[in-house]
């Protein structure tokens, strides 16, 4: 049995876009779309018996029009060639209000052919190509569901997070006694599990968040544990597989280093009716790059553009069509000496791009407990030649002269 596993595709992200001329739409909008068609097309070329979506389809809570219809198509291609996707809700499918629809909803109120949506804890058995598989389902659930007011009631945060970890727990626990032993079984989860690297999310977080234990989601009953809603791809335990597949693409300078895409996932039948063997791999998708330039540019520097220039130099391809940014730190002498045209015109080929500058403005030179206004010439004079590094010989002439230039003034005066 094939499992793709993916999550977090947060669709109507348009920071660092513009507008396409040919469809209307944001570049960034078609940027996800455009790597969510490689899952697609990736589960319908290699027959793929099950498409599990670990939640967040959309930035927002209530999508547009255009991203719900752009979503509704890629995934009426899966049921279209007979291949089940199942759904979670994730935190920002979830309305502002109990009793709203949730964003994916439609698709179950619909009884769209082979399209499963859960937005509360139950077993699904999932008929595919390769036999009925089980997904235990968690998806984002708000804590008025998980505990009573009651239950609530002169806690502290610390009491409340002990509460919610219980509940969740609970849930899971229930899901497995529903389970079929002779099944293979996945749980599907849209939650944050304790000792997961965090990534892009921490942004993007919407109320307050409740953690599960590892020991909670790896448990034997599982044969794969597919999370959604950390936007790193990672693997948090191998036996059972407890797997976050990360968001599907870039979404801002925080996954500038990450490599985004899906997972595939194998599970066999064991010999002599033994525990099944699971193997999974993960798979990269290209997707647009983001790409951060750091300039540190000095004093004595004579042609500051020409070496801010000089740091792009034989990067074209990294940019060329790249999200970037520039960073330059200044000093304010040469603040003035930067020629921004000649800056913005070679980053033209990037798709997006931004100039940020940080001015070092040298601060006053304290000598000893003085400032420069406080203390005596000679003491300045000495404390001059002392920062240069003067030989002893030459600070002695130097003092000389400086006591007799002082003294001269003086008399004048």
């Amino acid at each position: 049995m094939k499992i793709l596993h993916f999550a977090d595709l947060h669709l109507g992200v348009e920071t660092y876009g513009h507008t396409d001329p040919t469809t209307g739409l944001s570049t960034r909008l078609i940027d996800f779309l455009a790597s969510l068609d490689k899952v697609v097309d990736y589960a319908i070329e290699n027959t793929v018996d099950l498409v599990i979506f670990c939640g967040d389809a959309y930035k927002t809570r209530e999508p547009t029009q255009t991203q719900q219809r752009e979503f509704a198509r890629r995934i009426n291609r899966l049921s279209s060639n007979d291949i089940p996707i199942f759904l979670l809700v994730g935190n920002h499918d979830l309305p502002n209000a109990v009793g709203r629809a949730t964003s994916t909803e439609i698709f179950d109120t619909l009884s769209v052919k082979n399209v499963f949506v859960s937005n509360r804890p139950d077993i699904y058995k999932i008929p595919t190509r390769s036999g009925t598989v089980q997904v235990a389902s968690l998806p984002w659930l708000r804590r008025s569901v998980l505990l009573s007011r009651e239950e609530t009631k002169n806690l502290d945060f610390e009491q409340m997070k002990e509460k919610l970890q219980q509940a969740l727990t609970s849930a899971i626990e229930l899901n497995i006694s529903k389970l079929d032993p002779k099944l293979p079984a996945v749980l599907a989860a849209h939650a944050w599990v304790a000792g997961s690297q965090i990534g892009t999310e921490k942004q993007m977080t919407i109320g307050q968040e409740h953690v599960l234990l590892l020991s909670s989601v790896a448990n034997p009953a599982f044969d794969y544990v597919a999370l959604g809603h950390i936007h790193r791809h990672q693997v948090l335990s191998e036996n059972p597989p407890v797997v976050y597949a990360g968001s599907l693409a870039r979404l801002d300078f925080g996954d500038e280093a990450d490599e985004k895409g899906f997972y595939l996932v194998d599970i066999e039948p064991g010999k002599a009716g033994g525990q099944r063997q699971v193997s999974f791999e993960f798979h990269p998708v290209e997707g647009r790059r983001f790409l951060t330039v750091e300039v540190s540019l000095e004093a004595e520097d004579t042609d500051p553009t020409a070496t801010v220039l000089g740091a792009t130099a034989g990067q074209e391809q990294k940019l060329e069509e790249a999200i970037v940014r520039l960073n330059i730190t200044v000093p304010s002498s040469l603040e003035g000496q930067l020629r921004d045209g000649d800056i913005r015109e070679a980053l033209q080929g990037a798709h997006f791009a931004t100039v940020a500058r940080e001015t070092v403005r040298e601060a006053r030179l304290r000598l000893g407990q003085f400032t420069a206004e406080e203390i005596l010439p000679l003491d300045a004079l000495k404390k001059y030649l002392e920062t240069k590094k003067t030989s002893p010989e030459r600070t002695k002439v130097l003092m000389e002269y400086g006591e007799r230039l002082i003294r001269e003034e003086n008399v004048e005066s």
